[in-house]
C-alpha cells in the first residue's frame, strides 16, 4: 500500500503581487496530484495550510476541488486537517469543510480515529499555545487505541517539534507525542525533514511546502512531497521532487561587470524566469550606476531584488530572515496586543487580505470582528 503525504500547498498565495507566482503555486499542487495518480497511491493526506488565507479566492477553491475530483475519479481517497492559514479567528465555517461535506475528501482534524482499509488515521488541526490544555490526555487515549490496532497507524499534525524548530512558541516535544504510531505526517515547517526519534514507533516527516512562500527567504532549494510505502510493517517515506520555478540569492563581492555576466549566464540555463536576490557587498559605487547594471538582469527574471551593503555582517542582520517568519511575526503581535486571539486575527486573518490588496474584504472582516466584540461585551 502506498500513500502521498502533501502539506503547505498555500493555494491562493500571490507572491510579489504577481499572477505568475500564484499560478506557480497551483502548478506545483497539480503536479503532486498528477504524480500521485500516476503512481497509483491508495490515498492522500493533506497536512494543513491547504490555503494561504482563511478567505481564499474562488480560483484557489476550484483548484483544490478539481484536484480532489481527479483523485476521486481515480479511486484515490484523501484526508485533511487544517493549518493556521485555513482557520479564521471569526466564527465561520472553514472553507475546506465544504470538501468533506461534499464527500470529495475526509476531514480528520477532530482527534478521532478514522479507518481506511487496515490503516488508522488520526489528525489534529493546528494547536496554538493556549489550546495545549488537555492535549496530554488526548494523546494518551489515542496511544492506547493505536497500540490495539494491528495495521498501520498514522498521526497527522500541523505543528512544530521542539527538537526541530525550538523557536516556535507552540512547538511540541517529540517525547510528548503518542508512541504507538507507525508514521507521523507533519505539516507547518516548509523545509523537508525526516526524523526517527527512539521513543516513537515510526518516522516523523515534514514534506515541506510544495512551493516557495512569503515566509521563506529567496534561496536555491527543492520542493516536493512524500510517497510513503506501508506495504510492510515499517513506513518508508520517499521524497518526490516537484518542478518549481528556480530561485537563488547571490553576493557580488568582485568586479560588478564580471558578476553580472555570471548571473546572466546562470539565468540562461533555466527554463523559467527565476526569482533572484542580489546582495552587493562593500562596493563604493553610486546607486544609479548599480541600477543601470542590474537593469540588464531584471528583464531575464520574474522578480529581482537587490541591496547594497557595507559588509557581510550587516547583510546577515538585514537579510537572513527566520525560517518561519510568520511565527516571529505572531510573537511580536502577541507582545503588542497582549492577546493570542487578537494576534491570530491580525496576522492570520487581516494581514493576508491587506498584503494582497483585498481592502473591501479586510474592511468587512474588521467590522464583523468589532460587532462580535460588542456582542461578547454585552453578554458579559
Amino acid at each position: 500500500m502506498l500513500f502521498s503525504h502533501i502539506s503547505d500547498t498555500h493555494l491562493g498565495l500571490q507572491q510579489y503581487g504577481l499572477d505568475e507566482r500564484e499560478q506557480d503555486v497551483y502548478d506545483s499542487f497539480n503536479q503532486a496530484i498528477d504524480i500521485s495518480i500516476k503512481d497509483h497511491v491508495d490515498f492522500v493526506i493533506f497536512a494543513g495550510d491547504i490555503f494561504h488565507t482563511p478567505n481564499p479566492s474562488g480560483t484557489a477553491i476550484l483548484q483544490m476541488a478539481n484536484g480532489l475530483k481527479r483523485l476521486k475519479q481515480n479511486s484515490i481517497e484523501s484526508f485533511f486537517i487544517l493549518g493556521e492559514h485555513d482557520k479564521s479567528n471569526m466564527r465561520a465555517t472553514p472553507v475546506p469543510y465544504v470538501y468533506h461535506n461534499l464527500e470529495f475528501s475526509k476531514y480528520v482534524g477532530r482527534d478521532e480515529p478514522v479507518y481506511y482499509k487496515d490503516v488508522m488515521i488520526v489528525g489534529f488541526d493546528k494547536i496554538r499555545k493556549h489550546q495545549m490544555s488537555g492535549l496530554e490526555e488526548k494523546f494518551s487515549k489515542l496511544d492506547s487505541l493505536a497500540k490495539k490496532h494491528n495495521g498501520h497507524r498514522i498521526l497527522v499534525l500541523h505543528q512544530s517539534i521542539t527538537e526541530i524548530y525550538p523557536k516556535d512558541i507552540a512547538a511540541i516535544n517529540s517525547s510528548d507525542l503518542p508512541k504507538n504510531f507507525t508514521y507521523y505526517a507533519m505539516g507547518h515547517l516548509h523545509d523537508k525533514s525526516v526524523k526517527q526519534f527512539e521513543q516513537l514507533g515510526g518516522p516523523l516527516a515534514y514534506p515541506g511546502s510544495t512551493e516557495m512562500t512569503s515566509s521563506e527567504e529567496i534561496k536555491e532549494t527543492e520542493k516536493g512531497f512524500f510517497e510513503v510505502d506501508i506495504s510492510s510493517k515499517e513506513a518508508k517515506p520517499n521524497w518526490i521532487k516537484l518542478d518549481t520555478r528556480p530561485q537563488f540569492s547571490t553576493k557580488i563581492e568582485e568586479d560588478l561587470d564580471t558578476s553580472i555576466s555570471k548571473i546572466l549566464e546562470k539565468i540562461s540555463a533555466f527554463d523559467k524566469k527565476p526569482v533572484v536576490e542580489i546582495k552587493i557587498i562593500g562596493k563604493d559605487i553610486e546607486r544609479d550606476v548599480v541600477q543601470t547594471k542590474i537593469s540588464q538582469i531584471i528583464p531575464q527574471t520574474l522578480h529581482c531584488s537587490w541591496k547594497m551593503l557595507q559588509n557581510e555582517d550587516v547583510s546577515s542582520v538585514l537579510l537572513n530572515r527566520p525560517a518561519r517568519i510568520d511565527e516571529e511575526l505572531f510573537k511580536l503581535a502577541v507582545n503588542a496586543l497582549k492577546s493570542e486571539k487578537l494576534a491570530n486575527f491580525a496576522v492570520n486573518d487581516l494581514l493576508p487580505l491587506l498584503s494582497s490588496n483585498q481592502l473591501d474584504q479586510a474592511t468587512q472582516l474588521v467590522i464583523e470582528n468589532f460587532e462580535q466584540f460588542k456582542e461578547r461585551k454585552n453578554d458579559s
